[in-house]
């Protein structure tokens, strides 16, 4: 074979089925072609090939040991052609592929997971991958096109916009104090913010950013006392119920918090944040559908069940 030589697929099935049916007359009554049509193309085929693929036999046709091996490969080629259309139907319908999903930390304690579990159940042909991050890095990720949905929030500093992703509101999530079970304000129907000037706060970032936190100490009137930086939430509770401290925690975080520790509502109705799901702007048929289940367990009031005193 001389030059640039990609074999047509058209060409390659009628190949298989000469092949398969041994003539090209029968060939040609299985795909509704002209016998003369079809001895067109398999001598087209053969000048491509660079020699014959065929024996002409008194009744029939046989392969040739060149024709054999272009068969195998045709055979291969035309079942991978198959699979890829199958599975890019899986895809288009919702039902198949890959859907790699991404949420920060406190939405996998209850709402990506049981939204998660009732799409694999639904979809169990669909390849679910899921990554944890802060809602900046989820969003630069889904701008790369590394994510097809991410649960991402506001909080602390403001949701990051990102080319090419659309953002939908899911919920507001309200931010709560846990304390000691002990506290003297663990029975309190709502703690004003003020009162709890003198504690120690659990918080990852103060001061060198704009922090929910820090707007709410401001605007009720005081700095903290003293910052205790930890990032993760099972620090935060650890340190909380230990009695070093006190800390802001989400709603959506209740399911996680330990028994020693109770959530109470603050007086400061700012102290809330807002949740989205984010898809690119051309978003896959099983994203959206795993984006109408976040929707649906976000309604749901287990999910932002404060943690009985």
């Amino acid at each position: 074979m001389r030059g640039r030589n990609v074999f047509d697929v058209d060409a390659l099935s009628l190949l298989v089925t000469v092949a398969d049916t041994g003539s090209f007359t029968a060939a040609a009554a299985r795909l509704s072609y002209t016998q003369s049509a079809v001895s067109r193309r398999i001598a087209a085929l053969e000048r491509q090939a660079g020699g014959p693929l065929f024996e002409r036999l008194p009744r029939g046709v046989r392969l040739t040991p060149a024709g054999q091996a272009l068969y195998r490969h045709a055979v291969d080629v035309l079942d991978r052609l198959s699979r890829a259309q199958r599975d890019l139907a899986m895809i288009h319908s919702g039902h198949g592929g890959p859907l790699r999903t991404g949420a920060f930390a406190t939405a996998n304690i209850s709402l990506v997971p049981a939204a998660l579990r009732t799409f694999t159940q639904a979809r169990p042909d669909v390849e679910v991958t899921a990554l944890e991050g802060r809602s900046e890095t989820l969003m630069r990720r889904l701008a790369q096109g590394a994510l097809d949905l991410a649960v991402v929030s506001d909080y602390p500093s403001g949701l990051p916009s990102a080319d090419g992703v659309v953002t939908t509101a899911l919920m507001e999530d309200e931010l709560l104090v846990a304390l000691r079970r002990d506290h003297p304000l663990a029975g309190a129907d709502t703690v004003r913010l003020r009162d709890l000037r003198d504690e120690a706060w659990l918080q990852d970032a103060y001061g060198d950013r704009p922090t929910t936190l820090a707007d709410a100490c401001a605007r009720a009137g005081f700095t903290p006392r003293k910052i205790i930086r930890i990032a993760e939430w099972t620090g935060k509770f650890g340190y909380a119920a230990a009695g070093l401290g006190v800390a802001l925690v989400p709603s959506l975080a209740a399911r996680a918090v330990p028994t020693e520790l109770v959530l109470r509502p603050l007086d400061d109705q700012a102290l809330r944040r807002t949740i989205y799901t984010a898809l690119p702007t051309t978003a896959l048929p099983a994203a959206l559908t795993l984006q109408n289940l976040l929707a649906r367990y976000a309604d749901a009031p287990a999910v932002n069940r404060p943690h009985p005193p």
